[in-house]
């Protein structure tokens, strides 16, 4: 099979939620990672959809692909989600940095004057997990860690969420990935 587009990377704390149990789609998402590599650049980077915690049926708060590097963010749209509702989100100059233990990790994610922590606990055992495209238009490649328990906090307030079984990319709704794979 031949590879067009790509994007690997390594200290990725995932997380996809919902503000309320009975949402029919989940209406957060906090995808980043330490370092995130393309054909083209690498920087710190990620994916991410705040709703409106105070009315979640207004426009979402913040949305967009986050990186360090506009190079990088710019390539993710066309090359690795093209196709789905995320092809044309605007890139944001964003500063992130995960922390990975055996037990734990968090994200820090700054855009703009929001500050946006995940934390997560439990961490399962590491599987090794290859997802074929579902969901999403690519294939998956990578190591994850299913989250016990998360804590999402949004310039500083702790948010009320309700974590799927399975998010966006077919594997569990709160997951660590201290590597992976995105290929199309």
């Amino acid at each position: 099979m031949d590879i067009s587009q790509w994007m690997s990377w390594i200290g990725g704390v995932d997380l996809v939620a919902a503000t309320a149990p009975d949402l029919e789609m989940p209406n957060v998402i906090v995808h980043v990672a330490n370092l995130v590599t393309t054909p083209i650049s690498a920087a710190p980077s990620g994916l991410i959809f705040l709703p409106d915690f105070e009315d979640v049926a207004a426009p979402p708060t913040l949305m967009g692909f986050i990186t360090g590097d506009e190079t990088v963010g710019a390539y993710f749209g066309p090359n690795i989600f093209a196709g789905t509702p995320f092809e044309a989100a605007p890139v944001l100059r964003a500063q992130i940095s995960t922390q990975i233990s055996q037990s734990e990790a968090r994200a820090r994610i700054e855009v703009g004057d929001m500050l946006i922590e995940t934390h997560m606990f439990d961490l399962e055992n590491a599987e090794i997990v290859h997802r074929a495209p579902g969901g999403l238009p690519f294939f998956q490649q990578g190591v994850e860690q299913r989250a016990g328990r998360v804590e999402l906090r949004v310039n500083g307030t702790v948010r009320g969420i309700f974590v799927p079984e399975i998010g966006m990319t077919g594997g569990p709704g709160a997951v660590v990935a201290p590597c992976g794979l995105y290929a199309r």
